[in-house]
């Protein structure tokens, strides 16, 4: 297939990245202020939880996307490099994703309880009810074996001591990978494309672990008592389809902007489709497997997880999850045509979002342990509009962090090697 021209494409953001991104950083305060607000009516217990569900819904989408750059290097993929450059600009965001962690680490930290907050993190993270040192923590929840013998991992101090190294870690693999495919717009050195594929393998190795641990830390905790080898997989999941959905409406927005009309061809709408199905599929096999394996083994310990999200409350959103994140997207996207085409993929990537969050809500909102009594919690119009407050107050302000980061650089690789590939790929 003849590459397309694109002597004549628009592969900047200048003009717009200032304005918009204001707009988001703007419009993110103003809901996360509302939301502090809200908190006045909604309780901080609902106000920390929606919060939760936001940080983790947006963390997922900054880490699929740096899945998407390092699998990319690594299997030396030439089809993706015109939409590369599109993800590594949204790995920009951990840096704010850092600052906007505070609020959930200062909670658990702080000993005077002001505001309720104390309390409110307690029931959110009964771990935290003991600041947990190293050392001897044969005292720490007395009457409480099981957390007595995870009191070594879930401290405190090591809990924050892990959310730095998280961070650190992310921080670098971002800055690497952005760093030096800018540096080779500038010297067009194949070298550079080299060192990013030799550092992306332990780079994989290093965003596995690091993965997994945060979802441990800040979604399997909520429920200490609850263990799952596979909950690290089942969030990866959820955060490489959440950004390939990302990704379609990101595509589609520069077009519909007159940005990258001919470099983005309707080849690259159909992989970015096909990378959403897999995961569609993905993400439905390990929640599968992780329910049947709970359901077959019938351990007490096991099944009160799923116990709570089978409770009168909460089965409308386990079915929803069923058909809304699997069923639906599934039937959307296993042809041929919707894939090729652009507003049908992007009305899919859409629902998916959508769903995605709604996924993050089940996983944050059903188990509370008030007073060390488990419970489960109710669900009402604040606790929706709290979530969606707080949900579009940290997605502005991280997109408002790529957007101003996207204004520093061509929107592709324009001098990657394997560039003219990418332009002239075509599905058989």
């Amino acid at each position: 297939m003849k590459a397309p021209d694109i002597s004549a494409d628009r592969l900047h953001i200048r003009d717009l990245a200032p304005g918009l991104s204001n707009l988001l950083w703007l419009g993110g305060l103003v809901a996360l202020v509302a939301g502090l607000l809200l908190a006045t009516a909604s309780g901080t217990e609902t106000f920390l939880r929606a919060y939760l569900t936001g940080f983790m819904f947006t963390l997922s989408l900054a880490l699929g996307a740096l899945f998407f750059v390092l699998l990319q290097h690594a299997t030396r993929a030439g089809w993706s490099v015109v939409v590369r450059r599109i993800a590594e600009y949204f790995t920009c965001g951990f840096g704010i994703l850092a600052v906007l962690s505070l609020p959930i680490i200062i909670a658990m930290v702080l000993q005077p309880d002001i505001l309720g907050i104390r309390a409110a993190i307690h029931d959110i993270f009964p771990w935290t009810s003991e600041l947990i040192v190293w050392g001897d923590n044969t005292a720490a929840h007395p009457g409480d074996e099981i957390l007595q013998g995870k009191s070594g991992f879930l401290s405190t101090p090591f809990f924050v001591l892990r959310m730095v190294a998280y961070f650190g870690i992310w921080l670098w693999l971002s800055h690497f990978f952005l760093s030096r495919s800018l540096q080779q717009d500038q010297s067009g050195d194949p070298q550079l494309s080299l060192q990013m594929q030799t550092r992306s393998y332990p780079g994989m190795i290093l965003f596995a672990l690091s993965l997994s641990f945060v979802a441990i830390d800040l979604l399997m905790s909520l429920d200490p008592h609850w263990f799952s080898t596979i909950f690290g997989v089942y969030y990866f999941g959820g955060s490489a389809l959440g950004f390939f959905s990302l990704l379609a409406v990101t595509m589609f927005w520069l077009q519909s902007n007159g940005r990258m009309s001919q470099a983005i061809t309707v080849e690259h709408y159909h992989d970015v489709g096909k990378l959403a199905f897999a995961f569609i599929v993905f993400w439905a096999y390990i929640a599968f497997s992780q329910y049947m394996l709970i359901w077959y083994g019938n351990l007490p310990e096991e099944t009160a997880w799923l116990t709570v999200r089978q409770s009168p409350t909460w089965a409308p959103v386990s079915l929803l999850l069923l058909f809304g994140h699997f069923v639906i997207p599934f039937l959307a996207l296993i042809s041929r045509v919707p894939k090729r085409g652009r507003y049908g993929l992007v009305a899919a990537a859409l629902w998916i979002l959508v769903m995605h969050l709604c996924d993050m809500i089940w996983l944050v909102f059903p188990h509370v342990n008030h007073g060390g009594d488990h419970a489960i919690a109710s669900f009402g119009v604040l606790d929706v509009i709290q979530i969606v407050l707080c949900t579009l107050g940290i997605l502005g302000l991280y997109l408002g962090r790529v957007v101003r980061a996207s204004a520093q650089g061509s929107l592709l690789p324009e001098r990657d090697p394997r560039l003219p590939e990418s332009l002239a790929f075509h599905n058989f």
